[in-house]
């Protein structure tokens, strides 16, 4: 989210929980730079799920939503099936060979 963003997450905790949640320099220090991480429509909705349930302000935590994290594991694999389909097949069967071999020695 962008840094207006944040600070209106922040303006309605204020809002929301008038009294009990003030916005003062050192929690715009802490609250923005992770509120940033995170993504603002999530973010206010479980904001105001939370107010609904709670007369106290929520911790960052209680709030948080992050963006999923990228998961590159399925084009690495794919790149390993690339790369695997050029080896040629003479050499897997060696590998194998050797494998089996190997697995032999060690089970004697």
């Amino acid at each position: 989210m962008k840094y207006e963003e944040a600070v209106d997450v922040l303006e309605t905790m204020e809002e929301l929980f008038e009294g009990k949640f003030t916005i003062t320099k050192r929690k715009l220090t802490v609250f923005v730079p992770e509120l940033e991480k995170m993504e603002y429509s999530p973010v206010m909705d479980k904001l105001y799920h939370y107010a609904s349930q709670y007369p106290y302000p929520p911790t960052l935590a209680d709030i948080a939503v992050y963006p999923p994290k990228e998961n590159d594991y399925l084009e690495k694999m794919r790149r390993w099936d690339e790369e695997a389909a050029k080896v040629p097949e003479e050499t897997k069967q060696r590998f194998l060979e050797k494998f089996e071999e190997l697995i032999r020695s060690k089970g004697e």
